[in-house]
């Protein structure tokens, strides 16, 4: 994973030590790359990740992008708490197999809001899902 402070790696450091054995974790989600404009994080297509007619779950789309638009808000707000507060998701394409890249970017900040949204892509790049998100800011 890239990131471009010093303190924003110190952060990171942390919340990937938190996230051992979260669902994003048991999922198999890696963050490829986190900054103060962008998160890009990547899931390797598993059997386990499909549902009953053999695609993946939408479920698993949800939590991808939610978690990288909240790992966003969390590095626009770091001396906050941020949770999500709406999150709209669109499901364009399926995906079999492969692997899933969501990067999330900022859309808004306020004092009491973050407003991001993001694309989930498949390996050639079609965009199977994307959503926009906004997080409370406590």
């Amino acid at each position: 994973m890239k990131a471009d402070s010093e303190e924003l790696q110190q952060r990171l450091a942390l919340w990937n030590q938190a996230a051992i054995g979260s669902f994003v974790d048991y999922l198999g989600c890696e963050v490829v790359e986190a900054n103060e404009q962008r998160v890009v994080m990547r899931l390797q297509i598993q059997p386990h990740h499909l549902n009953l007619i053999g695609i993946v779950h939408g479920g698993v789309h949800a939590t991808m992008i939610d978690s990288a638009m909240g790992l966003l808000a969390m590095i626009a707000k770091p001396e906050a708490s941020v949770v999500t507060t709406n999150l709209n998701l669109n499901y364009v394409t399926k995906a079999v197999k492969g692997s899933i890249t969501v990067t999330a970017e900022l859309v808004h900040i306020s004092r009491k809001s973050v407003t991001t949204m993001a694309y989930a892509r498949l390996d050639q790049g079609e965009i199977c899902a994307f959503g926009t998100g906004t997080f409370r800011v406590t």
